[in-house]
């Protein structure tokens, strides 16, 4: 049985935190806006990050670069259980993408223990703010210096054109896409190459995927879900469950009473 529960911590430059257990969920390919830290608990995860297959496994934590496609499902008929942290460039920099698509699970105990100490502290009544920021400071210390052993720019051809088109997408009306690729210069058809290229999926899944991120907030902030649909640019109540059913596996009233 699929089980989701996720919050919105009083922890600046965290969106929000989720502990789930999946067994039949699959993820379609995504793209998230921040850093995701996930940690296994039991099970394991596998996924796709940047067109190659990797494994999110019990012991390790696993590290996926914002705006940067990836899927996910169980490695194994028992489903897995995992708790992830959505965390800002305040706490890891953006120049530490290229590392995190090349070696995206570290295996370092302390940091996994560090992980979960912090879970912990989110999860408890009444939780520390000081406690918490202190405990995701060093997490992210930590994550900072196992990729910046390997991190070095990704340039890759199109790339600065991909980011300009990730800029206009990310505006609450983003362009359609004739009117877009006239802005940039370029064929319709040569932009979503290059996107696809840089982010792994096309532009209009990428979008999707945004308006979801953005839907998951207001729902943590308990804004009505017919509202939300409206405000994140879905056609009604209906089209968001649907997108929001494909990609975790829940609804949006079970996501945001869990």
């Amino acid at each position: 049985m699929e089980r989701v529960r996720a919050w919105r911590p009083a922890l600046a430059g965290v969106s929000e935190v989720l502990h789930a257990h999946f067994t039949e969920h699959s993820y379609p390919a995504h793209v998230h806006d921040q850093w995701t830290i996930l940690l296994v608990d039991q099970g394991g995860v596998d996924y796709t990050l940047e067109r190659s297959r990797r494994q999110a496994v019990a012991g390790r934590v696993t590290v996926l670069p914002p705006h940067v496609s990836h899927d996910g499902r169980s490695a194994s008929p028992g489903g897995f259980d995992k708790r992830v942290l959505y965390v800002d460039e305040r706490w890891l920099p953006a120049r530490l993408t290229g590392a995190a698509v090349r070696a995206p699970s570290l295996a370092d105990a302390a940091l996994t223990r560090a992980v979960s100490a912090l879970h912990a502290t989110l999860t408890a009544p009444g939780d520390d703010a000081l406690e918490a920021e202190s405990r995701l400071a060093l997490v992210a210390e930590r994550i900072t210096a196992h990729l910046d052993r390997s991190a070095a720019p990704r340039g890759r051809a199109d790339a600065g054109l991909a980011r300009r088109v990730r800029d206009r997408l990310d505006t609450d009306a983003p362009p359609p896409l004739a009117d877009l690729a006239r802005d940039l210069g370029t064929h319709p058809s040569h932009l979503v190459r290059a996107f696809s290229r840089e982010y792994g999926l096309p532009p209009h899944r990428y979008v999707v995927g945004r308006r979801l991120d953005r839907a998951r907030r207001l729902l943590l902030d308990g804004l009505p879900i017919a509202e939300v649909a409206v405000r994140t640019g879905f056609h009604d109540q209906s089209h968001l469950t649907r997108h929001f059913r494909a990609l975790l596996g829940t609804t949006p009233g079970a996501f945001r009473r869990g």
